[in-house]
């Protein structure tokens, strides 16, 4: 069996304790928020993908973003924002905002075949099977997850009657916990698994790729899973069924994610803002009940982020992530259109 070596450092914290780091919790002030307000106004007349830094002028929060964005790739990968006024905006106005500030972190990418660059997360409607189904879309619990971008951002515009929580984990100590318990299913876990392309991704021609759960580059950690997309692909005929090894080393991993004391739980409340950086952490939500009135249902902004101090990672994600070099745009989707 190789020789598997635990990842220290301030991304392997274990559950509530990210709460006591400097760089989880980050509170506006009245200068940044009249900041934000000026750099609305200058912009008011631009297309929303023509914003970026250079023209969303933001002189003392941008060296806190600055801050922020180098803490989600060296700290503890995770950053909430507080203290946005968001209800005092329309919904356009708040993504202008949002885009405004995620310009600091990294590029959007395409969430999408349609190319869209902010996406709504909120219930649809669709039915079980629908085309366009996807779990943002949907009330439901969803599984711990990564999605295909270097970091994840969300911005809460209306929270949920009741539910909808969120939970995270550090990736890095769940490896730890499986090298600790099990390190036998460690080298399962860094061989690659078969994924489907989404349903929604029509934009990409691979059908399926594959990739490992974990991995390492020069010497960094980077974790991908998407649970939900690997039993697609082996519920197939067209590939080879997956083993009793590999299906043991994955259900070990929600084990281990789904233990109380591995992971952390927080209620994202309108006008935060949530940044994840998805090499290092896995995040779910809890199944929530929306309000009665349509104008009070849960809704949050949704951006994919390629950040440009993203770390190198392994080259078996090339064809899922179209680049694997440090600081390269990728991840996303491709447009068809």
């Amino acid at each position: 069996m190789p020789e598997f070596k635990p990842v220290s450092g301030p991304s392997a914290w274990i559950g509530k304790e990210i709460t006591l780091r400097d760089d989880w919790r980050v509170e506006l002030t009245p200068s940044h928020l009249d900041e934000l307000t000026e750099a609305l106004n200058q912009t008011a007349t631009l297309p929303l993908e023509s914003i970026h830094q250079e023209n969303f002028r933001l002189p003392t929060l941008g060296p806190l973003l600055a801050r922020i964005q180098d803490q989600l790739e060296n700290g503890s990968g995770a950053t909430i924002i507080k203290g946005f006024p968001v209800e005092g905006f329309t919904t356009s106005q708040a993504e202008r905002h949002f885009w405004g500030v995620s310009s600091y972190i990294g590029t959007a990418v395409s969430q999408s075949a349609t190319g869209e660059r902010i996406f709504h997360v909120r219930d649809e409607g669709f039915q079980e099977g629908h085309p366009k189904a996807r779990g943002p879309n949907t009330r439901k619990r969803l599984r711990f997850h990564t999605d295909r971008c270097d970091v994840i951002g969300f911005m809460c515009l209306q929270q949920a009657l009741s539910g909808g929580v969120n939970q995270l984990v550090s990736s890095v100590a769940v490896y730890n916990q499986i090298l600790e318990e099990r390190p036998d299913l460690l080298s399962e876990l860094m061989s690659p698994y078969y994924y489907k392309r989404h349903n929604v991704d029509t934009g990409s021609t691979l059908p399926y790729c594959q990739q490992p759960i974990f991995s390492f580059r020069d010497g960094l950690f980077a974790s991908a899973y998407l649970r939900v997309l690997i039993d697609r692909a082996y519920a197939d005929n067209d590939i080879p069924p997956m083993t009793s090894a590999q299906q043991e080393a994955l259900d070990f991993v929600d084990e281990v994610t789904a233990r109380p004391e591995m992971h952390v739980e927080f209620r994202q409340e309108p006008g935060d803002i949530v940044f994840l950086n998805n090499w290092i952490t896995y995040h779910r939500r809890t199944e929530f009940t929306d309000h009665p009135d349509s104008a009070k249902r849960r809704h949050i902004l949704r951006l994919w982020l390629a950040t440009p101090n993203s770390r190198a990672i392994d080259e078996m994600f090339r064809a899922n992530y179209g680049a694997v070099e440090a600081g390269a745009i990728r991840g996303g989707m491709h447009a068809t259109s």
